[in-house]
């Protein structure tokens, strides 16, 4: 990963310079003494990662990431451990390391951005993957498997994870509804509830505001009811 050291303490910046010295997983391009600087060399150079000192003159490291539209990966670097929560409201950031920096505490912040990267990358080929219109790959412990779309039986969100229903097996997929939803056909899948995409072929029987997929009772909201009936002809 590519990166800069932004500290106005000169001492500050050579120790994360010879931190990363001894890690091939980071490589430090550039250094500042201000964010102001920073700045302006972002405007014209992309990075993957900041080290990013919080308290500096004039400009603070969150006056700083304020300013950024499209942040790469921050980890801030402070002799103050008051700001943490205050920290972790911005989704750039991704550790926060307290002054002085212990190399094994380095090391883990590391470790941490190397995950971040591989599941980055997992996705990204999943997204690749998925363009072939029989299956679909999703991303299950890191691992990418692949799911013949037309063995799904239905669609269902659990929070910040969804679980694939399969004839085979069921799975627990990190992702959203809606990116799934992206990726199945729509000729023969249908969302009928905020939490539910079903595929339309596998309906046993409908009743009220419910279908019966397999063994499962589904709900059908009402807004999404008529949109059922008119793929099934019934309307």
């Amino acid at each position: 990963m590519i990166c800069i050291v932004i500290d106005d303490d000169s001492t500050a910046r050579l120790i994360v310079k010879q931190l990363c010295s001894k890690s091939k997983e980071v490589s430090v391009i550039e250094e500042f003494s201000s964010a102001i600087e920073a700045m302006k060399y972002l405007n014209s150079n992309d990075v993957d990662l900041i080290f990013l000192d919080i308290h500096m003159p004039t400009f603070s490291g969150f006056d700083f990431m304020e300013t950024l539209k499209s942040p790469p990966k921050i980890v801030l670097t402070t002799s103050d451990k008051d700001f943490a929560l205050q920290a972790f409201e911005y989704e750039c950031v991704v550790d926060y390391l307290v002054k002085p920096i212990a190399k094994e505490r380095f090391d883990k912040s590391l470790l941490k951005l190397a995950g971040l990267k591989q599941a980055k990358n997992t996705i990204e080929i999943a997204n690749t993957l998925n363009d072939n219109s029989d299956f679909i790959y999703v991303s299950v412990d890191r691992r990418l498997v692949k799911i013949n779309i037309a063995d799904i039986y239905f669609v269902e969100a659990k929070g910040d994870y969804i679980s694939i229903k399969t004839a085979s097996k069921n799975y627990i997929v990190h992702s959203t509804l809606k990116k799934i939803e992206d990726k199945l056909p729509s000729s023969l899948f249908l969302r009928i509830h905020r939490s539910f995409i079903i595929n339309v072929s596998e309906i046993v029987d409908i009743e009220d505001n419910s279908v019966l997929i397999q063994k499962s009772v589904i709900p059908i909201s009402r807004s999404n009811k008529s949109e059922l009936m008119r793929r099934l002809n019934l309307l």
